[in-house]
């Protein structure tokens, strides 16, 4: 329980000063959103509807502590405010919206990477200097160093112009209504193959690597050499002596990539139109959409966060002598 207690009180820690950066930062960026509307407008805004679209969107004529404190209240209410962009959309509703589609996504395709990526590491460490060994580690290498926007791009153009096999963009077809029936749901599936190939590209290789560095400083460890004399399987020796252990820093990659999750994949999610938190963070940035800005901002840090104090229970379960440290 004190273990426990002391992570708490860390993480919020963490997540109160996240969102201390999360209310400056936007003030940073150039550019007043009010502003913006009523230079858009010309002089058809008076003076007071200007003061009245601030007031609506929240920002107060006030000291800057003032503010913060509102916005300190308005985050542990819950209260997101109204999107700028798509006025009068509550915040919350529209990334949660927006989140359904980033988790079923890039959720799937971070399990699915975390999954093979791991196997093939360990195959590859425990088949060491072999020639599937070296496939491996060469195509790991190479996956994991090119640049998303670049397999994003590279995916899209043979899959979905040359050989039209896959749509061009949008997470289902737009003329369907949405709703639980196989259409809508093969549509769905349909219009998420290349992104999420894209992006089982992109990760797989790094989970690899690190999965096969792992294993093979493990390999030459006293208990796997105990293990084998005890007479122990091949594949006992594997898994339970040294691809459990190696899983601790895996496991670490796995939180980043899983609290990275929510905050969708924006390359991806811009190059193929995905309705998801990277495209929408993205198209509030354009459009200085702060309070959409801040909730994403909020949303990304919180799940980091969660997922990290998820990962530091798992390291006690796979090591109890973490427990003292």
């Amino acid at each position: 329980m004190a273990f426990l207690l002391r992570r708490l009180a860390f993480y919020l820690a963490a997540f109160i000063a996240a969102a201390t950066i999360n209310f400056f930062l936007p003030r940073l960026m150039p550019g007043d959103p009010i502003k913006m509307m009523f230079a858009s407008a010309g002089s058809e805004l008076s003076l007071d509807n200007l003061n009245a679209l601030k007031l609506t969107f929240g920002f107060i004529d006030a000291p800057i502590g003032e503010q913060y404190l509102a916005y300190l209240k308005s985050v542990f209410t819950g209260d997101l405010g109204r999107s700028i962009k798509y006025f009068p959309l509550p915040v919350s509703d529209l990334l949660g919206r927006a989140l359904i589609w980033t988790v079923g996504l890039v959720g799937a395709a971070t399990l699915v990477s975390f999954a093979l990526g791991t196997f093939l590491g360990v195959m590859a460490a425990w088949r060491r200097g072999t020639r599937f060994d070296t496939v491996v580690s060469l195509a790991s290498i190479f996956s994991s160093s090119v640049p998303a926007v670049v397999v994003s791009l590279i995916t899209l153009f043979v899959f979905g112009y040359t050989l039209g096999w896959f749509p061009n963009g949008y997470a289902a077809d737009p003329m369907l209504d949405p709703s639980w029936n196989w259409g809508y749901i093969s549509s769905v599936l349909y219009h998420g193959t290349l992104p999420m190939l894209t992006m089982v590209v992109v990760l797989t290789g790094g989970f690899a690597v690190t999965m096969r560095n792992n294993m093979i400083n493990l390999l030459g460890e006293d208990y796997i050499v105990m293990g084998r004399a005890k007479g122990l399987s091949d594949k006992g020796v594997m898994l339970w002596y040294a691809a459990r252990n190696a899983l601790l820093p895996t496991v670490s990659a796995l939180a980043i990539a899983l609290g990275a999750v929510l905050g969708g994949s924006l390359v991806t999610e811009v190059v193929f139109n995905y309705p998801g938190m990277g495209n929408t963070l993205y198209q509030a940035i354009l459009a200085r959409d702060y309070p959409v800005i801040q909730g994403a901002l909020l949303i990304m840090t919180a799940a980091m966060l969660i997922a990290n104090f998820i990962v530091d229970l798992s390291y006690v379960l796979l090591d109890p002598r973490l427990k003292r440290a």
